[in-house]
């Protein structure tokens, strides 16, 4: 089956946003600096309080992705969901790691209502739990593995690695209506994904963490690290969306040879 031009072109941008995520390089210019080198200054303390505070947000956004967002209806589009983590991250920026574990929740919960609204705009159920959890999904495909060094994993991997866990927790909630705290395939879900947002999110603290940028800089940093996710999960949605129009098998070749088309004109 052949894709059309106009669901093409849409899958083009899609392998181009997902294949070449532009974080690091948003923060830097917003930094001064390359967000490397300023993450490398944060004290290990800070590091290891960093993802903390990301397995806790994540772990309440696990919340409102199995259950919010099918009992309650979602108001505001993506600038409004802007707005709102933009003054989220004035509070970070004038407060630093002080304010994280308060300011990254809020952050987390508002770019997933976003995330959640894209992805009913692409067709998605959101009374299926399965939707919430690809919607959560959204934090891993767009960030570097925790051992990156400049390479960013392929996309159909992240979603391979994720797979099982993701199974294994929608078919719970379908089921049960709940999940238990502690269960086995929970947390090995939330590590796999952890273990990736909070890499950007230690790339976010650093830039916040620059001195000359303060409350308004924090909010410029909030505003990059939420758009940036915005269109990870448009893209995710796209490719998605065309898997149940056209079949994964025709859509992942399509994707690969895009793939390879963005690669060699680089």
């Amino acid at each position: 089956m052949n894709i059309p031009p106009a669901d093409l072109a849409a899958l083009d941008g899609a392998v181009r946003r997902l294949e070449n995520p532009s974080l690091a390089g948003r923060l830097a210019a917003l930094a001064g600096k390359p967000v490397g080198l300023v993450q490398q200054a944060l004290p290990t303390a800070a590091s290891t309080a960093v993802a903390k505070v990301a397995k806790n947000a994540l772990e309440r956004s696990l919340d409102v992705a199995l259950l919010s967002l099918r009992n309650r209806r979602l108001s505001g589009g993506r600038k409004l969901h802007s707005g709102l983590a933009c003054t989220s991250g004035a509070i970070g920026g004038a407060f630093g790691l002080a304010a994280l574990a308060i300011e990254l929740p809020v952050s987390t919960t508002i770019m997933l209502r976003s995330i959640a609204a894209i992805a009913r705009e692409e067709g998605e159920d959101l009374t299926d739990p399965r939707t919430g959890l690809a919607c959560l999904e959204v934090f891993a495909l767009g960030s570097p593995p925790a051992d990156a060094k400049g390479v960013q994993a392929d996309y159909f991997a992240v979603r391979a690695m994720l797979a099982r866990g993701l199974v294994e927790v929608a078919d719970f909630a379908l089921d049960k209506g709940a999940i238990r705290e502690g269960a086995p395939f929970l947390i090995r879900f939330l590590t796999q994904i952890t273990g990736r947002f909070g890499v950007v999110v230690s790339q976010k603290m650093a830039a916040q963490a620059v001195a000359a940028l303060g409350a308004l800089g924090g909010a410029a940093v909030n505003l990059a690290f939420t758009e940036h996710f915005q269109d990870v999960a448009r893209a995710h949605f796209t490719v998605r969306r065309l898997e149940r129009v056209y079949g994964a098998d025709v859509v992942r070749a399509e994707y690969d040879r895009l793939k390879s088309d963005f690669a060699a004109a680089a």
